[in-house]
């Protein structure tokens, strides 16, 4: 038992243990007196984030306990969604104050500290939602399509590009929650053009900038992004890869790869897939951001340099 459950009235205790230290005040009220949840209220034994739930402390000052208690003054028709949804999902969102929800259109929630969305059809049961970290979230793809409005720039693309990095969910598979579920979603243009690049293989806002401003056109026509290659039994992927000569340029991002284990690591795979006969050219986030068309034409020229070479040995 908690600390502060020792200090709480025995029916209230054993109600907040049955439910994991979470309960709507009308269940209280149903087994003890007004005064008796007053009291551990005023104590401090108890608190309510939000009007109409009791909970512990303890469990108030954690991310999963606001969940818990959002969705317990939301009801069983609800469920986390939008940036709480992606926040759930483990997906970079700012911090949140409030707490978002969605339920049914019929159902109307007013409750400071949480957003309720209302939409036409919803269910609160698979597929639409799932259960993610012991509470009720909202679908992967639609909680993306339903926070695109909003966050802005990196903020808005970073949740997207890290879920299909980490093989959450594909493109493809957003594009169809986008079409199926937000016909007047606002800014919808911009993120059909996102799912478009990252179909296309960019999983990094590096990898965005030079699909955009380094890599494009006429001069790179058969470039791959995200080609798979096994190293030592262990799939890496290609950032873009020129298969008729077999040279892979690397994006580097100044995160990954300023320290020095990480150079090692990138020295290391250069020279396994060197093995492989894949010459390996890495560019720096600096150089493509600061010398895109010095970088491009670079890129070019060893491209033309590897064609003849390669066709020197045929």
């Amino acid at each position: 038992m908690s600390g502060s459950l020792r200090e709480v009235n025995s029916t209230l205790a054993s109600l907040l243990r049955a439910e994991d230290g979470v309960i709507r005040r009308a269940v209280a009220l149903g087994a003890v007196s007004e005064h008796v949840v007053q009291h551990a209220l005023r104590a401090g034994h108890v608190t309510s984030l939000y009007a109409g739930v009791l909970l512990e402390p303890a469990l108030a000052r954690t991310r999963s306990g606001r969940w818990r208690a959002a969705l317990s003054r939301a009801g069983p028709l609800a469920a986390l969604s939008h940036l709480t949804a992606l926040e759930v999902w483990d997906l970079p969102v700012p911090l949140l104050d409030d707490v978002h929800v969605t339920t049914g259109r019929r159902q109307r929630l007013r409750v400071d500290g949480i957003v309720a969305h209302r939409r036409c059809g919803f269910l609160a049961e698979p597929p639409h939602v799932l259960v993610r970290q012991g509470v009720a979230v909202t679908a992967l793809e639609r909680s993306l399509v339903d926070s695109w409005p909003m966050l802005t720039c990196d903020r808005q693309r970073a949740p997207l590009l890290q879920a299909v990095g980490r093989r959450m969910t594909t493109a493809d598979r957003v594009l169809h929650a986008l079409q199926a579920h937000t016909p007047r979603l606002d800014e919808r243009a911009g993120l059909r053009t996102l799912l478009g690049k990252i179909a296309a293989g960019c999983r990094s806002e590096l990898e965005l900038w030079g699909y955009d401003h380094v890599f494009t056109g006429p001069d790179f026509p058969l470039l791959e992004r995200q080609v798979p290659v096994k190293i030592n039994g262990t799939t890496v992927y290609l950032d873009l890869f020129h298969r008729p000569t077999a040279t892979n340029f690397e994006l580097d991002g100044a995160k990954w790869h300023d320290g020095v284990s990480q150079r090692e690591r990138d020295v290391a795979r250069d020279a396994a897939l060197a093995e492989l006969g894949i010459h390996a050219v890495r560019f720096t986030h600096d150089r493509l951001r600061l010398e895109p068309e010095k970088v491009r034409r670079q890129a070019a020229a060893i491209l033309a340099s590897r064609a003849a070479l390669v066709g020197q040995f045929r």
